[in-house]
């Protein structure tokens, strides 16, 4: 294939891609997304086995790829999404560093001169040491989203400035690696092992109720260390293909941020979480009462309810209760009662997390309206009913000097009757107690999501 032929399928495929980003941006078009971005990768892939003698050796090892993608696809749940896509994207960074030590290790093979000239180097510093961080962090991700690791912040002190020297050193040893006239092995991995120990210790730091931001932030990472190979190579798909998820990741991120009150530069910074946001609370001794009811007394509220709002969290994840969901809210709307869905932007363990849970149980996208639609209507709302959700719906984020104070919520508080299904009285993922389960328009209802909700739609 002529280099004019790659180009325009090059440029084909990007196109693809932009229209893949544009379809996710919303429900009703995202299969559609997911469709256009299949196909801009096939085309991608097409071209550039035309650039190589070793095709069948590169389809073999797709093969082998497709296989464990396969057999792990059908395996994970819905609720291992989150660290599934952690770990994803640890493959991302991994892979750009092995790139760079095969583009380091045998230039010409790459299209590239014999001595890598300045420009060759800098590109692929950037793309080694963004894949290492990427990937150290994001196997920390997947440990502590998986329960393989505390998800409680580790801090020690000192920490923000033994990660500000160590990235000093690397740097330095990026810099001796560039000025070098002959490649500097030494040099290329002593900066290499520091991005993959600053990986770690830029994750290590952030709570579980933080990590919705930290899997946007490493899927704009992964997508900055495959642009900056893509440079290395000369490679146009690889440069567009990773500046769209860097791009996007790191828009992603920042709306998350906004979403938790949280700083964006320090999540850039990997300060994130650290501090304040992840922070227990401390126990004031004071014994706290409740007033807990059964599903029967739930279903006969929402039954003489004209409004009810339905806020999922990962508790309904972890039941897999969606399907049970959709079936007492077809119920309820025969009944004649309005119902929607209240989506906060952090719900769950990654973003999006309960718009898939709720579009795989096919619940009508005009009912699921995120928070700042919603949010309004909860002071004139007869019930609400919060499933598996505690941070998200905790006044505690309008208190000033709470450890969450400012970020914003779900106002299930303001409502008439609140109804809150959970397994205990246990804290969130921010480690905070939620005063809206003692007020006196709350009632608890203990037990799995999914068996309490099956119960509601059986009274009912």
């Amino acid at each position: 294939m002529s280099a004019n032929m790659v180009a325009l399928a090059y440029l084909v495929a990007s196109v693809f891609f932009i229209l893949a980003l544009k379809g996710l941006s919303s429900p009703e078009s995202a299969r559609r997304g997911n469709l256009f971005g299949m196909v801009g990768m096939a085309i991608a892939v097409a071209t550039t086995l035309t650039l190589t003698q070793n095709w069948l050796l590169i389809l073999g090892c797709i093969a082998v790829g497709g296989i464990i993608g396969a057999i792990v696809a059908q395996r994970v749940q819905m609720t291992a999404m989150p660290e599934l896509v952690a770990f994803m994207h640890s493959l991302v960074g991994l892979a750009a560093v092995f790139i760079a030590v095969a583009a380091v290790n045998n230039p010409v093979s790459f299209g590239l001169p014999e001595i890598l000239p300045g420009g060759s180097k800098l590109e692929l510093f950037l793309g080694t040491f963004i894949g290492a961080m990427t990937w150290s962090g994001s196997v920390i991700a997947f440990l502590k989203l998986s329960g393989r690791m505390s998800g409680t912040p580790i801090v020690f002190s000192g920490q923000h400035m033994l990660n500000l020297l160590l990235a000093i050193i690397m740097i330095g040893f990026g810099l001796w690696f560039f000025f070098s006239e002959t490649t500097n092995w030494t040099a290329f991995i002593a900066m290499t092992a520091i991005a993959f120990i600053l990986g770690f210790l830029i994750i290590i730091p952030i709570g579980g109720a933080d990590m919705p931001v930290v899997i946007s932030m490493l899927n704009s990472y992964s997508g900055w260390a495959a642009a900056g190979i893509g440079f290395s190579l000369g490679n146009p798909m690889l440069i567009i293909a990773g500046s769209l998820v860097g791009s996007s990741g790191a828009i992603l991120s920042y709306i998350m941020c906004k979403a938790m009150n949280r700083p964006f530069l320090s999540v850039i910074l990997g300060g994130f979480g650290s501090d304040g946001g992840s922070a227990a609370a401390a126990d004031d001794g004071v014994q706290k009462t409740y007033r807990s009811g059964s599903a029967e007394d739930a279903a006969f509220l929402m039954g003489n309810a004209d409004s009810v709002i339905i806020v999922p969290g990962y508790g309904l994840a972890v039941a897999r209760a969606q399907h049970a969901v959709k079936e007492l809210a077809e119920i309820l709307h025969e009944k004649g009662v309005n119902v929607r869905f209240a989506i906060h932007p952090v719900a769950g363990r990654m973003p999006g997390h309960m718009n898939v849970l709720l579009a795989e149980a096919e619940i009508p996208y005009e009912q699921v309206l995120e928070m700042d639609e919603i949010n309004s209507d909860f002071s004139n709302t007869d019930v609400v009913l919060v499933l598996g959700a505690n941070d998200v719906v905790n006044p505690a984020a309008n208190v000033p000097g709470s450890p969450i104070y400012g970020m914003p919520i779900l106002d299930a508080h303001k409502a008439r009757t609140v109804m809150v299904v959970k397994r205990s009285m246990a804290v969130g993922y921010a480690g905070l107690d939620n005063d809206l389960f003692y007020m006196d328009k709350t009632m608890m209802i203990f037990g799995d999501a999914k068996k309490v909700v099956e119960h509601m739609v059986k009274a009912l």
